[in-house]
């Protein structure tokens, strides 16, 4: 069974992701994810030849063979290759949090072993997978619908497909037993409670659907998009969308208002000696802008440091005036944005900020900003940030909010700041 159709993610967007995109789902049952890996390779493989009259493409400057079989490696193996850790030799959380500290990567205290794993997998290997690569047995703290391993609890029977160092499809021997399933769903609420935003809820009409029974059953999705975006060699998303949002060219033109004739003007003063006065200031008044009246009411600010710091200390905190030249979410975070700036520089400047619940990427391009750049750079989501974009930060009652300091475009990139 399988549906191709339009489907749509409350996510940002960037060069790899689209809110609104076409995916490929389907479910066989009487398999599992060893058939779902038959099943993509040679839809893929068959795709790839009949559209492109080879097996073998030309994609991102990389030569790509569809013919031969696709690699296999389970995520340990993929991390251990890359990165060196073995994490089969792990066996406590504070050993995995201590690697993770080794090797500069941030993680949260709600962190299991299998979500620090999942972050050295994207640090380390993701982005070497260039072939097509099966990564197979994900954790299972980050694959709450898969069976376990029968072998090994701690890994789940799923798949994902990667080439040029992208996911391309996700597939799982789908969980059909309802109390592992609401277990699974309890650890996600509890995730979610703690502040874990991707994770799921309990939904009780699915656990009572596998109450009543489901076959075993391999479950798969890839995204259409980016298979176009393989095959054309394409490295933006929006340039392969199927019915992309335009603007049409062939619409008449409205029929212009005919051009009202303005009242004439009575000046109700006698003293004046004309009207002129009273006229121009009428029309002051309406063109004047309205104050907007601003409630500080409710607002609380951070208490004020005590702790005074010295100026010479404070002084080598390098504060430049920098311009946005690109703007994009990162992908598999909710909150981080990240930006490359013009710091007046010969050099791009990348620094990333949590600044996604207030902004929109589109919202901040061209904007002039303030950062500190001589900060160390910080490993975020696998990627170095270099410096610190400066955010006034207050709370409205329970809500905190937040304004990027933005300041007059007029200031050119690399103004220091005094």
């Amino acid at each position: 069974m399988y549906e191709i159709g339009r489907v749509f993610r409350n996510e940002g967007m960037d060069t790899r992701h689209n809110p609104e995109f076409t995916l490929l789902e389907l479910y066989q049952a009487y398999t599992d994810y060893y058939g779902m890996m038959e099943l993509i390779e040679d839809l893929i493989r068959t795709v790839c030849r009949k559209v492109m009259g080879t097996e073998q493409i030309v994609s991102g400057g990389v030569e790509l063979d569809f013919g031969k079989p696709f690699e296999r490696m389970t995520m340990l193996e993929a991390v251990k290759k890359y990165s060196g850790v073995d994490f089969a030799e792990v066996e406590t959380l504070d050993q995995a949090r201590a690697l993770a500290d080794k090797h500069g990567l941030h993680y949260e205290q709600r962190h299991g072993i299998g979500d620090i794993l999942n972050l050295f997998f994207d640090e380390y290997a993701e982005s070497k997978l260039q072939q097509p690569t099966f990564i197979m047995n994900h954790p299972t703290e980050i694959s709450p619908l898969a069976k376990k391993m029968p072998e090994d609890p701690r890994y789940t029977q799923r798949f994902e497909l990667f080439v040029l160092g992208r996911e391309l499809a996700n597939a799982f021997s789908e969980l059909n037993d309802p109390i592992d399933q609401r277990e699974r769903f309890e650890h996600q609420a509890a995730l979610k409670a703690a502040g874990d935003e991707e994770a799921n809820e309990i939904d009780e009409d699915f656990i009572c659907a596998l109450e009543y029974g489901l076959p075993p059953t391999g479950g798969l999705g890839m995204g259409m998009d980016r298979l176009v975006m393989l095959l054309t060699g394409e490295e933006n998303i929006r340039d392969v969308l199927l019915f992309p949002t335009m603007k049409p060219i062939d619409q008449p033109k409205k029929e212009e208002k005919a051009e009202e004739k303005p009242a004439e003007f009575e000046c109700a003063c006698f003293t004046c000696p004309s009207q002129e006065a009273c006229k121009a200031a009428q029309e002051a008044e309406k063109t004047a802008p309205v104050e907007e009246k601003i409630d500080f009411s409710n607002v609380v600010i951070e208490p004020l440091f005590e702790d005074q710091v010295d100026f010479e200390t404070f002084s080598r905190s390098d504060f430049r005036a920098v311009k946005v030249l690109e703007c994009e979410a990162v992908p598999k975070s909710k909150k981080l944005l990240k930006f490359v700036l013009d710091d007046g520089s010969a050099e791009r400047r990348i620094i990333l900020s949590g600044i996604h619940e207030y902004y929109e990427p589109e919202q901040l391009i061209g904007r002039t900003c303030i950062a500190i750049t001589n900060l160390p750079p910080r490993k975020m989501m696998g990627i170095d940030s270099c410096g610190m974009l400066i955010s006034a930060v207050h709370h409205e009652g329970d809500a905190e909010k937040l304004h990027l300091l933005m300041v007059d475009p007029h200031i050119p990139a690399g103004a220091k700041l005094y």
